[in-house]
Order: C-alpha cells, then structure tokens, then sequence
C-alpha cells in the first residue's frame, strides 16, 4: 500500500507558478503511476496529469498542456507538478493519487490511492 500527502498549495495571482508536491510512504513507489487531479466547486473532479513509473512519460490534459510540467524523484518518494501561467480556471483542490500499474492513465477509476488533497487559488 502507500499513503500520498500533497502539499504547496496557496493562494497566486494569474499568471503566478506554484509547485505541489506528493510525498508517499511505502517501499515500492517506482512501482507506482502516478497522477495528479484536481476538482473545482461544483464541478467534477478532472485528470490533470500523470506520470509514467520511471518518470520518462507525461500526460496532461489540453487545458493545462504547456503550462504545467510532472515529474517525479523515486529516491524521494515524491511527485510534483510545476504549475506556470496560473489561471483563475485553475482554481481548485489538487490530488495526487497512485496506480499499481505499467502504464499512466488519465482515469480516475484506476488509481486506488489518494491524498487529502491541497487548494489551489488563483486570483484575476
């Protein structure tokens, strides 16, 4: 199993950078694809992006393509997801969550793991 705490979330002006981070616990991170969503009010929550288990494959959804890179340090146990060009659309709780899988997926339905999430807040 591996448990995930996000954090770096905050309150930015549009086109300000954040940078979240996802430290998980457990011995077989690298094991793990990882991604990253995110919820607005009232909306569902969306895929964001995600990263292969090496890190050498990223995926992102259109609305963020360009603008937000993920990565990933296995020796750290931890994921990231640099975040240039902030958007008020962009506002939302971020999650990151963890699949025992070979390849990403921009599915929610195939992560069993999830953090508490962080809050994001982009002001016009």
């Amino acid at each position: 199993q591996v448990q995930l705490v996000e954090s770096g979330g905050g309150l930015v002006q549009a086109g300000g950078s954040l940078r979240l981070s996802c430290a998980a616990s457990g011995r077989t991170f690298s094991s793990y694809v990882m991604g990253w969503f995110r919820q607005a009010p009232g909306k569902e929550r969306e895929f964001v992006a995600s990263v292969s288990r090496s890190g050498e494959s990223t995926y992102y959804a259109d609305s963020v393509k360009g603008r937000f890179t993920v990565s990933r340090d296995n020796a750290k146990k931890t994921v990231y997801l640099q975040m240039n060009g902030l958007k008020p659309e962009d506002t939302a709780v971020y999650y990151c969550a963890a699949a025992l899988r070979v390849y990403p997926s921009t599915t929610q339905e195939v992560y069993g793991y999830w953090g508490q999430g962080t809050q994001v807040t982009v002001s016009s």
